[in-house]
């Protein structure tokens, strides 16, 4: 998930000590040339970091733009409106997390069920995201930390069947496990929760096979439809990399297949790092691949990374070669615990 921020060291020590983000897989200092398409035509200056908790599940891009002085929406965002609204975490002991949680002041509301009898709870940053810790027993490595990473998003959307194109057909998330219409009592401590919504949690049946799908684990989205409210669209009026939930980025093989069925499917790739494989890979500080972006119908943002390299041991030139390959096996993601803050 990538997370706009104002001051990039000061939220990831945050998110270090309340969602156990803190494994540095890697950070870097340059410029967004690519994304002029979400930048108002403009390369933008920015510190990213790519940080992942051992428990599982997928990690934050956690990125500050430089040289430029970021928004935050004109508007209090409240569900119904359009994007990226919350990030969902996994837990495999949902009480336990809410104690901690709830002992340093960031929850909202109580323990409940989602429409699937599943335990959660949501939280707020202090920048005004809000975070979904929800039970999943799948996990990578037992950690101290009470939750494990991103096990999905919460999208709000203007019409869930032109949505279904981009999460069920391109991404995958096949099997619906529940599309409900009506109030929910789970969703009352959210601004604007209290509204009537189409709700449709969806997952994928098969195991995913993308490069580090071992860590990652089982995925979800939860999209939600307001029926007696016309959304805003979050990033109104800003740029990519503003406050706020930016992106939601999957691990891939095989990117020019998938922008030609992206192409098909009524979704063309917006942004491309590497459109003539020819030209070697976009590097990233130590890191390196390809990267692309697709819209889905409300201007949400899915980026698509296909790794090539990742550095192991930087000093050493030690680099984790990924070209080729499908499923890493575990001793070679387990070196990216090497790069563990000890706060």
């Amino acid at each position: 998930m990538g997370v706009g921020v104002k001051n990039a060291k000061e939220a990831w020590a945050w998110y270090r000590k309340m969602y156990g983000m803190d494994i540095n897989v890697f950070e870097s200092n340059d410029v967004a040339e690519f994304m002029l398409p979400h930048t108002d035509g403009l390369p933008r200056e920015k510190y990213a970091a790519l940080a992942v908790n051992f428990e599982g599940g997928g990690g934050f891009e956690i990125w500050q733009h430089n040289g430029h002085d970021p928004r935050y929406p004109d508007f209090d965002i409240k569900m119904g409106d359009l994007g990226i609204y919350i990030t969902k975490l996994k837990s495999r002991d949902v009480e336990k997390a809410y104690a901690f949680h709830k002992a340093q002041g960031i929850v909202m509301g109580e323990v409940t069920e989602t429409p699937a009898g599943v335990k959660h709870y949501f939280t707020k940053d202090p920048y005004n995201n809000i975070f979904e810790i929800i039970e999943e027993a799948v996990y990578y490595k037992k950690q101290k930390s009470v939750n494990g990473g991103v096990y999905g998003a919460i999208i709000g959307c203007s019409d869930v069947e032109k949505s279904l194109v981009v999460y069920q057909d391109i991404l995958g998330y096949d099997e619906i496990v529940y599309d409900k219409t009506d109030t929910f009592a789970d969703l009352n401590p959210l601004p604007g929760g209290d509204q009537q919504c189409r709700r449709v949690l969806l997952r994928h049946s098969q195991e995913r096979q993308g490069p580090f799908s071992k860590m990652f684990g089982p995925s979800q989205i939860e999209l939600i439809q307001v029926l007696d409210y016309q959304g805003r669209r979050i990033y109104e009026n800003r740029i990519w990399g503003e406050p706020g939930f930016i992106h939601l980025c999957f691990d891939v093989v095989g990117m020019d297949d998938l922008k030609k069925e992206c192409a098909e499917k009524g979704h063309p790739m917006t942004v491309d790092s590497n459109p003539d494989p020819n030209e070697g890979v976009f590097e990233m500080g130590k890191a390196g691949g390809r990267f692309t972006y697709i819209e889905d119908p409300d201007g949400s943002l899915i980026e698509f990374v296909e790794t090539k390299k990742l550095p192991i041991i930087e000093k050493l030139g030690w680099y984790m070669p990924i070209k080729g390959t499908k499923r890493l096996p575990n001793w070679m993601i387990n070196t990216i615990a090497w790069g563990r803050i000890k706060d």
